[in-house]
């Protein structure tokens, strides 16, 4: 049998350990990187939401960046040697020695976001298709509108046939209705009973049978229910479509033909960034029935809004309508979004910024923490529904190199 020497046994094990060295530290970097980096970003972005509702606050423009790119190197280096045992007198037996450095080269490019298409973003009030993606994801529909619309319009039968309510506190009785309202319709939500979906609407279509040919006739029928009108030779087509969004408390689908083609069509009256809502009697909440719509804002205003309300428009509280059912755990914060102002750092908060010798933070330090993150992530997911996609080359950037 042959007996490796202490110098072999050295080279053998550096090329067994090297390599499943280099290769543990190479995903190790690379996760801890992306992990850092993310939350680097993610927390820029947070932070630069925070600092605009400070400069609404102080009637100061408001300006954003972000992050369009980043470059990081690593630079792994091993090194290994052979350092004498301490044996005493019993030989010159050799100790393997190994050390390892990784060195991080980050190259970050941070964007402006700014010219003609992302302030015409800025400033246009949000679609309806919106606010109803974000209802499916489970938001308090109180905390949805109390953020996002303007206003609500009220349908009367009789003069005036509608009245507005600002959601302003500038506005006492407009924003008294508004909030009285928008906590009506939390109610309902809250005993899973509002409706925030199109009714499915039959239209019907008439067309002459001689214009139609037979390779037309195969394609109509792909697409509509087509019946023959011998007496008057014409083909007339149905087909379900769907109608516009309506906020209910009951279900539209259970409507005859004719009730959802009608409340289709008053809704469709209204604008994109409109949406109805139509609370009828005998369904749970029909003891306050109204109907009419609500306006929704641009982002540039709901920061202006949450500025304000930081100062000239103080929030106050507002009791819910006699006629509105119980609220799941008296849910109903003055604040849309609880922010502390103060002279000294926050240390508490999970987000805090300083501007002009002031701090703001989020207050998530009392029982309303969870609906002022859930008023944070909002303004966030809308913020991300506004900008454009971030150009990647070929702007203006500020390079950071380390």
């Amino acid at each position: 049998m042959k007996i490796l020497s202490s110098r072999h046994f050295l080279l053998c094990l550096f090329f067994l350990l090297v390599p499943a060295f280099s290769g543990c530290v190479s995903p190790m970097a690379l996760n801890r990187a992306v992990g850092a980096y993310d939350d680097a970003i993610a927390n820029a972005a947070s932070k630069q939401l925070l600092i605009n509702i400070a400069r609404a606050h102080h009637n100061q423009p408001i300006h954003f960046t972000a992050v369009s790119n980043v470059a990081a190197t690593f630079d792994f280096r091993f090194s290994a040697g052979a350092t004498p045992a301490l044996t005493g007198d019993l030989g010159g037996m050799l100790m393997p020695t190994f050390g390892g450095s990784v060195a991080e080269n980050p190259t970050i490019s941070i964007v402006p976001i700014e010219g003609e298409d992302f302030t015409k973003r800025l400033l246009t009030p949000f679609q309806q298709s919106k606010l109803t993606l974000l209802l499916r994801q489970r938001f308090d529909i109180d905390l949805l509108l109390r953020l996002m619309a303007q206003e609500v319009r009220i349908d009367f039968q009789q003069p005036p046939h509608q009245i507005i309510y600002r959601n302003s506190p500038a506005d006492r009785t407009g924003y008294e209705m508004f909030r009285r309202l928008v906590l009506h319709l939390s109610a309902i939500q809250d005993h899973n009973q509002l409706y925030v979906e199109p009714s499915v609407v039959e239209r019907t279509w008439t067309v002459p049978a001689n214009s139609v040919s037979a390779e037309g006739f195969q394609a109509l029928e792909k697409e509509f229910i087509v019946r023959y009108n011998e007496r008057d030779n014409v083909y007339i087509l149905r087909k379900q479509v769907p109608g516009s969004i309506v906020i209910t408390n009951y279900d539209p689908n259970t409507l005859s033909h004719e009730e959802r083609a009608q409340l289709s069509e008053t809704a469709g009256d209204w604008i994109s960034n409109d949406i109805a809502f139509d609370i009828r009697p005998d369904y749970f909440g029909g003891e306050w029935p109204i109907k009419g719509s609500f306006r929704l804002r641009s982002f540039h205003s709901i920061l202006n809004f949450l500025g304000r309300s930081l100062g000239r428009e103080l929030e106050y509280h507002v009791e819910k309508d006699s006629r509105t059912p119980d609220i799941k755990q008296d849910e109903n914060p003055v604040a849309t979004m609880g922010i502390i102002v103060s002279d000294k750092p926050n240390s508490e908060s999970d987000i805090s910024v300083r501007l002009n010798k002031q701090y703001y933070a989020i207050d998530t330090t009392n029982s309303l923490a969870r609906w002022n993150r859930d008023a944070f992530q909002l303004l966030y997911l809308l913020f991300q529904m506004t900008i454009t996609d971030i150009p990647r080359s070929g702007v203006p950037s500020i390079t950071i190199a380390k």
